[in-house]
């Protein structure tokens, strides 16, 4: 690779002597931590060649440096009125790659390697760069939510126009909901990830990264919210509410839906011409200077979601009580209701001064205890109707009420007002009379 100057990223063509006969390969050179040359083949997939025997030529320099290179070039006129973006990355498979001894994906990437994998970015915004957490989502936590949101205050105290958040998909829309109560911001506030790492032929990395840059740094947006692929093509992303988003698929790239409302948004995207990528705003929002920078991170940790199910036994809720949580939202059926045999439970966590909230397991609609004895029994119990929250957004709302109040009564006041357009209150479904 030294002998011939090419890189990760370059085109090359390499012909190799067989017992057959010579075979010629040609395909993207790819990071390896053999001595093997590894290319991804037109055809997606990945081989592994050994240097003994071949012949190399480089067809054409598309790897990191030259398209660095070249983003400098084109950036260079437009660098100094172009607006401050910080980047706070935690990991995820955006900020990840294969490992090419093992195969599999780990979250290795700082913010300086995406800026490499996506040098387009300094086209948009200046960027600057921190790594805060570097862990897949599932191992993101309360005291990481609370760390994570005093950084995206300081950044923003310290003059960032806009600010990028890399997540691991999995528990983004904890993490945006998160976001959302604990700090009030005057500019964007943008979580995007990836369904597929960076390094892979279909991956939505570079398509969702630069429509959040574009939202972050060429909106008036002054909200959390999630970016992320509005179709399983790259032509549009969708810009959700931090509080109201949730991954709906394992895999596809399309995963994320507003769930209660639409979107407040779309980006248009344009692979061909970054300035081409046009953003679109479809709902009311929270625009730029409207709010004061604030921060309220502190938490009441332990909380917890408990889903019911038919024939789910009450101790499970005992349970819990009596290990000393200090909040607890029930994921129930239909219009928000459990067993009645579960009732004198939810009762006796409430006079133990446990708030209990109820949610639905349905995520769409909105809970109503008054049509059926069940829930009249329950909001008799000391019940707190969720209203059309979705179960995790209520556990993280819980959890920052707590660490705000724990009155009873302030809780319960808390719970229903609509702090960060976790409530939306009642609509008229389409379609309907």
């Amino acid at each position: 690779m030294q002998k011939l100057d090419f890189g990760e990223g370059d085109r090359i063509r390499i012909k190799k002597e067989t017992d057959s006969g010579v075979v010629v390969y040609e395909g993207i050179v790819m990071p390896t931590a053999s001595r093997n040359i590894v290319i991804k083949l037109d055809s997606g997939y990945n081989i592994g060649i050994r240097p003994e025997n071949v012949e190399m030529e480089v067809i054409a320099r598309l790897g990191v440096k030259e398209a660095i290179k070249r983003e400098e070039i084109k950036g260079e006129k437009r660098e100094k009125n172009l607006p401050l973006l910080s980047i706070l990355s935690t990991g995820g498979t955006i900020a990840s790659k294969v490992d090419y001894r093992t195969g599999a994906v780990s979250p290795q990437f700082s913010t300086e390697d995406i800026l490499e994998a996506i040098p387009e970015l300094g086209a948009i915004a200046k960027i600057k760069g921190k790594v805060v957490y570097s862990i897949l989502s599932e191992n993101m936590r309360a005291e990481y939510w609370r760390k994570l949101a005093a950084e995206v205050y300081n950044e923003i105290k310290d003059g960032a126009e806009g600010i990028i958040v890399t997540h691991g998909t999995d528990t983004m829309g904890y993490t945006a909901a998160a976001l959302s109560f604990m700090v009030r911001t005057p500019v964007p506030v943008v979580l995007v990830g990836s369904q597929r790492s960076s390094d892979r032929p279909s991956s939505d990395a570079t398509m969702n990264a630069l429509s959040a840059a574009k939202v972050a740094a060429c909106s008036d947006l002054a909200e959390v919210v999630v970016v992320m692929h509005g179709s399983t093509s790259d032509d549009y992303c969708y810009i959700h509410r931090g509080t109201n988003v949730r991954k709906m698929h394992t895999s596809a790239r399309d995963a994320f839906q507003s769930v209660n409302e639409t979107p407040i948004g779309a980006v248009y995207y344009d692979a061909s011409d970054i300035d081409r990528i046009r953003i679109v705003f479809s709902s009311p929002y929270k625009k730029r200077g409207e709010h004061e920078l604030e921060l309220r991170n502190k938490l009441e940790e332990n909380c917890t979601l408990i889903k019911f199910y038919p024939g789910a036994d009450p101790a499970i809720l005992n349970f819990f009580v009596d290990q000393g949580y200090k909040g607890i939202v029930l994921e129930g059926t239909g219009l928000g209701h459990v067993s009645a045999e579960w009732i004198p439970s939810v009762a006796r966590a409430v006079k133990r001064g446990v708030p209990v909230v109820m949610t639905s397991q349905c995520l769409y609609g909105t809970i109503c205890d008054r049509v059926y004895d069940t829930g009249r029994d329950l909001l008799h119990a000391g019940i707190i109707e969720g209203e059309d929250m979705l179960p995790e957004t209520a556990l993280v709302k819980l959890m920052w009420v707590l660490g705000q109040t724990t009155d009873m009564v302030e809780v319960r006041q808390l719970m229903h007002e609509n702090i960060a357009g976790e409530i939306k209150g009642r609509r008229v479904i389409e379609g309907s009379i």
